[in-house]
C-alpha cells in the first residue's frame, strides 16, 4: 500500500496542479476532491459550502480534532518547466496549496485504513479561499470547527530542505492588514506647478514618511513592516494629476502594535498633506490576525515530527499571513512548516516543490492525529493545562 499510495498522492498533486482555480471559484477542485474521497469510502460532512470539502474519519465517539489543507491557487502565469504545468491560463498553484491538499488526501487514506482503531474522530478541512483570507471564516460559519478540540495545519517551506520540519510556540505568521491612501490636490500644467497642489510630491513624501513608523514610532524590538506596494496617479507627462492613490500592507505579530498603526498612519498622512496643501484619506481593511501557536501543541507536534523521522528545527518568525489564524482564535492548535526544497520561492512563476516530501508529510499528519487523539483520550489534562 505504501508505494501505491505514495504514487497516488503525487498523481493527485499533479492533477490539481494542472487544473488550478482561484479563491472562491474552486468548483472543479471541489468536485475532484469529493469524487476522490467518496471513492476511498470517506464520509463528507453535509455543510453549506460554496466550495471546499470537509471529510470525517472515525467512530464519531470521543474527541474530535481537525487537519487543514487549502485548495485555491493564484493569478500567476506559470513558467515552471514541468510536464504537468497549469492548463488554466493566468492561474497557478504558486503557493503549494496543491501540495497541502495532496498531503491531506494521503492522510485521509492512511487514517481511513486505521479508522477502527482511532480513539476519536479526525476532520480534514479542504479549505477554499486562503489567498483572499476568507476561506477559514466560511468553514467556521458553516460549523466545520464545532466540537473540535485541536486543529493542525501546514505550509510547505521552499527554503527548507526536504525532510525538515519547523514550528514554534506563540506568534508565528503575522497579521495581514491592507491600506489605501487617496491623496487629493489641485491639478495643474506641469510647467506651472505653483498654480496647483502637487499630489505626486505629496505621495512621494508620504511614502518616505511611512517608512519611519517601524523605527521611530514603535520599539525596534517589535516586528513591524509597512510596505507601499502600488502608486497610481496621472495619465500624461505634462499635467500634475488631481489625485494619487497609494496601496500597501502592514504586518506585525503584536495585537497592541496592530491597534496603533492606523492612527499613526493617519497622523503621518494628515501632517504631510496639510504641509503641502493637499488632503489625504486612509481606507483601512483589516485582514486575518497573527498565527499564535499553542505552546503545548507546538512542543507536541515537534515530538511527533522527530518520531516520524523529520529533522526538527525551531521556526523563524514569518511576516507572511495565514487565515489559519482564525481557527486558532477558537480552538488551540499549531501551524507547521514542511520543507519542500524549491529553488524558487512561494508566489514565483517557477515555484516547484519537491514531490518526495508529500508522502512523509501525509504519514506525519496521520501519526500526529493518532497521537493527539490518544492524548486527548487518556491524558486530556496535559493539553488543557498548557492551552
Amino acid at each position: 500500500m505504501t508505494s501505491q499510495l505514495a504514487d497516488k498522492i503525487i498523481a493527485y498533486r499533479r492533477e490539481l496542479h494542472q487544473n488550478p482555480e482561484l479563491s472562491n471559484h474552486e468548483f472543479a477542485t471541489t468536485a475532484r476532491l469529493t469524487r476522490w474521497l467518496e471513492e476511498a469510502g470517506i464520509r463528507l460532512l453535509p455543510l453549506a459550502l460554496k466550495t471546499g470539502v470537509v471529510a470525517e474519519i472515525g467512530s464519531g465517539k470521543g474527541p474530535i480534532i481537525a487537519l487543514r489543507g487549502d485548495i485555491d491557487a493564484l493569478p500567476i502565469d506559470e513558467i515552471a518547466d514541468v510536464p504537468f504545468s497549469s492548463q488554466n491560463s493566468g492561474v497557478m498553484h504558486a503557493c503549494g496549496h496543491d501540495f497541502h491538499t495532496s498531503v491531506m488526501l494521503g492522510a485521509a487514506h492512511l487514517l481511513k485504513a486505521r479508522e477502527a482503531e482511532l480513539p476519536g474522530t479526525v476532520r480534514i478541512f479542504f479549505q477554499p479561499a486562503e489567498e483572499t483570507f476568507n476561506g477559514a471564516r466560511h468553514l467556521i460559519d458553516a460549523g466545520a470547527l464545532d466540537n473540535v478540540a485541536a486543529v493542525f495545519g501546514l505550509h510547505n517551506a521552499p527554503e527548507l530542505p526536504t525532510g525538515t520540519f519547523a514550528t514554534r510556540a506563540g506568534p508565528f505568521y503575522a497579521n495581514v492588514d491592507r491600506f489605501q491612501i487617496l491623496i487629493t490636490g489641485k491639478g495643474a500644467h506641469a510647467a506651472k506647478p505653483e498654480q496647483g497642489v502637487d499630489t505626486i510630491v505629496t505621495a512621494s513624501q508620504i511614502v518616505g514618511a511611512l517608512q519611519t513608523l517601524p523605527s521611530r514610532s514603535f520599539s525596534s524590538l517589535e516586528s513591524l513592516v509597512v510596505s507601499v506596494t502600488r502608486i497610481e496617479g496621472g495619465n500624461t507627462w505634462n499635467v500634475l494629476p488631481q489625485t494619487v492613490e497609494l496601496e500597501g500592507t502592514v504586518r506585525t505579530h503584536s495585537d497592541a502594535v496592530r491597534r496603533q498603526v492606523p492612527d499613526k498612519i493617519r497622523q503621518v498622512i494628515d501632517g504631510v498633506a496639510a504641509a503641502l496643501g493637499a488632503q489625504a484619506e486612509l481606507r483601512w481593511q483589516p485582514g486575518p490576525p497573527a498565527v499564535i501557536n499553542d505552546a503545548h501543541w507546538a512542543a507536541f507536534s515537534k515530538t511527533v515530527a522527530a518520531e516520524a523521522g523529520y529533522r526538527v528545527e525551531e521556526a523563524e518568525l514569518q511576516m507572511g499571513g495565514e487565515d489559519f489564524a482564525l481557527y486558532l482564535h477558537h480552538v488551540p492548535g499549531v501551524f507547521v512548516s514542511i520543507g519542500s526544497a524549491s529553488e524558487f520561492g512561494l508566489h514565483h512563476p517557477r515555484f516547484n516543490p519537491d514531490e518526495r516530501a508529500l508522502f512523509p508529510a501525509a504519514q506525519y499528519f496521520t501519526l500526529l492525529a493518532e497521537r493527539t487523539l490518544q492524548q486527548l483520550t487518556t491524558a486530556p489534562e496535559k493539553a488543557l493545562s498548557n492551552a
